[in-house]
């Protein structure tokens, strides 16, 4: 099975075990809002009836203008949260990232549940521990982070879909080759790739990494199925005030007061079955 289908028979079996939350609401950014260069209106936020947020990347193609032309038309409020879930597995477009933000919505809720919170995050690089010299990997250009990667002397070779970001740059590459992240011990990749359905492909060109870290608002998602293909680290968003942040999102405001950065390392995770169990 890929990613999306293990992720989905996982919430499954969380729903086996009691029923969970519906859908209260969708939640958008502003159109004012300039989601280039940083991460501000990225992001939509799928809410539950107990308060446990999903959060989803919005800007692939023209998912972010479809979504406000249709906001009121989705029909979510009081939908089932399961059935809008399975969209990600079997959907496209928006269906598939409503689905994919409905399913990190359940994980909120089963992790809740469980009683489990994933450590904060040491750092905004996903652990990569830079040394002088060692070839790093990025996939999907981080602008914020190149500073801390290029001051301590490291290679770095970015992937990107985008072809006008391609070319040599002060201290770095960007490439449409994802081949060039041969020879990468770390790589730093974006969770989009968990929506473009390139996961897989991507992973198979990163034999070298000893240390995969995926990060991003959207990788709020079970880390079961990542661990299991060779990545290392999950980082993410935990919204710890459910109304301030979602006042911040839609209003295009700062939100890192409402949300913490998390990271899961796979040697510290206590893995599905197990938090299951506590349920």
């Amino acid at each position: 099975m890929n990613f999306a289908e293990t992720y989905l028979a996982q919430l499954e079996r969380i729903a086996a075990r009691g029923p969970l939350p519906r859908v209260r609401a969708l939640h958008l950014p502003p159109a004012s809002v300039d989601p280039l260069p940083g991460d501000r209106g990225e992001f939509c936020a799928l809410e539950l009836e107990d308060g446990s947020l999903g959060l989803s990347y919005v800007l692939l193609d023209d998912t972010l203008a479809r979504m406000r032309a249709g906001e009121d038309g989705f029909a979510l409020a009081g939908a089932d949260a399961l059935e809008l879930a399975r969209a990600y597995a079997g959907g496209s477009g928006i269906l598939r990232t409503l689905g994919f933000a409905a399913a990190n919505a359940v994980t909120r809720c089963f992790f809740d549940r469980a009683g489990y919170r994933p450590d904060t995050s040491a750092d905004s690089i996903g652990g990569l521990d830079l040394q002088p010299g060692e070839r790093i990997g990025m996939i999907g250009l981080f602008t914020p982070l190149l500073g801390r990667i290029l001051k301590c002397g490291a290679q770095l070779t970015v992937v990107e879909l985008k072809a006008e970001l391609a070319g040599d740059r002060d201290g770095y590459r960007v490439t449409l080759d994802p081949a060039e992240l041969a020879g990468c011990r770390k790589v730093l990749s974006t969770s989009t790739l968990l929506l473009n359905d390139t996961l897989d492909h991507m992973l198979g060109f990163c034999g070298d990494a000893r240390w995969f870290a995926m990060i991003g608002p959207s990788a709020g998602c079970l880390p079961d199925a990542l661990f299991a293909r060779g990545v290392t680290l999950v980082g993410g968003s935990w919204v710890h005030d459910r109304e301030g942040f979602v006042d911040a999102l839609r209003s295009g405001g700062e939100r890192g007061a409402y949300a913490r950065k998390f990271a899961i390392a796979a040697d510290v995770y206590p893995g599905f079955e197990a938090l299951l169990a506590r349920i």
